[in-house]
């Protein structure tokens, strides 16, 4: 299925993308294909992840600060830099365009001189994820499909369902047997077939075992792959976080952003929003992209240092949307990093927890592990001199807590219940 080309008929519908796309280009072997081709490169098969060019210099031409600030506040704003045939197929629900705020209490406790948050919790499944399937499900419209899947461990299962069920696509989510309850909840309300995968008698995790088993069912039945390890739109849509932070902080840019990475096409899709602003000349340089990983799931991080290809390693944390052994867009995020002269760093889950309570009691914002081990990254990357104390930086909080409380549960306990009178009310407080 990794080379499968849409059909004449079918893609008849999509000459071009978007009206600016050029090609797709594999960032293994570097050959060039027409959008004929679906998924990764027929030459180098599913190590050939794709990138989506464009041509900016007819962007340019419509894509200027007063053209775009007349637009709805969502990832449609980007069309021209969307590989989509206008905004129209797009899920009608609000994406995109979530809030940035100055976490000065949060700063203090991290020693940095400035801190910003971006609160991707504020999307309508509660996570970033739905900037990807928004293009996911546009995508499979324009092709002809009628049925869409994923494997996830969560946010991007949700996501996809929320966002098949808004424009009518069904959709099959292949998730492990441990993916938290309230994320399968969430698929379920939204009326998605949902397959939970046992793991198997063998060294591969369950997500794997997931993903292996969406990548046969799309080939056997026809379905839209959205997995973004094979999708290149599928990054696409997340680089509208990097495009809108450029936009929402035109005028102040942070000197760093701040991203957790599993797969690595989150890092890799903000980079390349910056890398895009700066080249259509909305800022003036990108700023320096801090990938973060947990200590139990870091191949991206290990290769990043050590060069060469990537090793798999053990997929296991209590960031359970980044726990990824195997990371499929490796090679995307560690050159989005390079690009922007960042770097990366691991943090343990002990870490993560500790950062997950001082971004809530100090900036207010509830992230699930993933969400917040961006900011774990940053107080060890100021500790250790990575990041310097007079830096200004911006934390993506990937994902709202809500969407796994059981990380709570082991640092936080329920308080006993009183009876309703003053007296009982007063040895509580005491």
């Amino acid at each position: 299925m990794d080379s499968i080309k849409i059909t004449r008929e079918t893609h008849s519908k999509n000459k071009t993308i978007g009206g600016m796309n050029l090609n797709l280009r594999c960032v293994v072997c570097g050959k060039t294909y027409g959008n004929d081709v679906l998924y990764t490169c027929p030459a180098c098969g599913p190590e050939g992840i794709l990138d989506v060019c464009y041509d900016y210099e007819q962007i340019q031409k419509k894509f200027r600060p007063e053209i775009v600030a007349k637009r709805p506040q969502d990832i449609g704003r980007y069309q021209e830099l969307l590989p989509i045939n206008g905004t129209h197929q797009l899920p009608p629900t609000k994406i995109g365009w979530t809030p940035i705020f100055d976490a000065a209490k949060l700063a203090s406790a991290l020693s940095v001189a400035h801190l910003f948050v971006k609160d991707e919790g504020r999307n309508p499944t509660a996570s970033f994820k739905d900037r990807a399937s928004a293009v996911g499900v546009a995508k499979a419209q324009e092709l002809g499909f009628t049925d869409i899947a994923c494997a996830s461990t969560g946010n991007a299962a949700s996501s996809l369902a929320g966002a098949a069920a808004a424009v009518g696509l069904r959709s099959t989510i292949f998730v492990p047997e441990s993916a938290p309850e309230p994320k399968v909840m969430q698929l379920l309300i939204f009326g998605a077939r949902v397959v939970r995968v046992k793991k198997p008698a063998t060294e591969i995790t369950a997500y794997e075992a997931a993903y292996d088993l969406c990548t046969q069912a799309c080939e056997r039945y026809g379905w839209y792959n959205r997995n973004c390890a094979i999708n290149a739109y599928l990054v696409e849509g997340k680089k509208t976080c990097g495009l809108e932070i450029a936009e929402q902080m035109q005028t102040d840019m942070p000197d760093w952003v701040v991203v957790s990475v599993g797969d690595g096409c989150t890092i890799a899709g903000v980079g390349k929003g910056f890398a895009e602003m700066q080249r259509l000349g909305w800022i003036a340089q990108q700023p320096k992209l801090l990938g973060v990983q947990a200590e139990g799931a870091a191949p991206i991080a290990k290769t990043f240092f050590a060069g060469g290809e990537l090793v798999p390693a053990r997929g296991d944390s209590i960031a359970e949307s980044i726990a990824v052994s195997k990371p499929r867009n490796w090679r995307k995020a560690i050159h989005a990093i390079r690009e922007s002269n960042g770097t990366m760093i691991v943090v343990t889950d002990e870490e993560i927890l500790q950062a997950q309570q001082l971004a809530a009691r100090l900036g207010g914002v509830f992230g699930e592990p993933a969400g917040v081990a961006g900011i774990a990254g940053l107080k060890k990357a100021v500790a250790a001199g990575v990041v310097p104390s007079s830096a200004s930086v911006l934390v993506v909080v990937t994902g709202s807590g809500l969407k796994d409380i059981s990380a709570v549960r082991r640092t936080l306990m329920m308080p006993n219940a009183i009876e309703g009178e003053m007296k009982a009310l007063e040895r509580f407080l005491h």
